[in-house]
């Protein structure tokens, strides 16, 4: 055991917390850092010419972010792990366009949470494989990177009652 590995793991390997490490970052990555970006810098109007429709981020941002995932998972050179986080970051910023920028390509408010919920889920099982493949530290740092997802989709979908409330017409029935 030494410093960089971490402790000892089952079955006398090492646990790599550097690497662990890294696939939590690349979770914060996509679940905070890239949407905390988009909306300080959403009201310009220049994001909202480049918002993708819906039906192609999400399942190219799922299928990017499993392959990028999967790659990590097997150690990848310096500068191969630059280029896969790029890629990350601009496969994020392509799947929380449609949900955060406002324009003629932003999902209605149930579209949004339909959107990030079920995105939640999907996006954690390359995470789930990472465990089962015998990498449990960084597939459960990935899940935790991740949380603040699930967490925007709550947030949007309180937001979205609370504006339904707001519609209601005094006497509590909606028209």
């Amino acid at each position: 055991m030494d410093g960089v590995s971490g402790v000892a793991g089952m079955g006398g390997g090492g646990v790599d917390l550097w690497g662990a490490a890294l696939m939590g970052g690349s979770g914060l990555l996509v679940s905070a850092l890239v949407p905390c970006l988009l909306l300080a810098t959403r009201r310009g109007g220049a994001w909202a010419r480049l918002t993708p429709p819906a039906w192609a981020a999400w399942p190219g941002f799922l299928l990017l972010h499993a392959a990028t995932v999967l790659a990590e998972a097997g150690h990848p050179s310096a500068r191969a792990r630059l280029l896969l986080e790029g890629a990350l970051a601009a496969g994020a910023l392509a799947f929380w366009l449609p949900v955060l920028v406002p324009g003629p390509r932003r999902l209605s408010a149930p579209g949004r949470c339909l959107y990030l919920f079920l995105a939640a889920p999907l996006l954690d099982l390359p995470a789930v494989a990472l465990v089962a493949c015998g990498h449990a530290a960084g597939g459960l740092a990935m899940i935790a990177g991740m949380l603040p997802l699930p967490l925007a989709a709550l947030a949007v979908t309180w937001r979205w009652v609370l504006a339904e409330e707001r519609a209601r017409p005094p006497g509590g029935h909606p028209a």
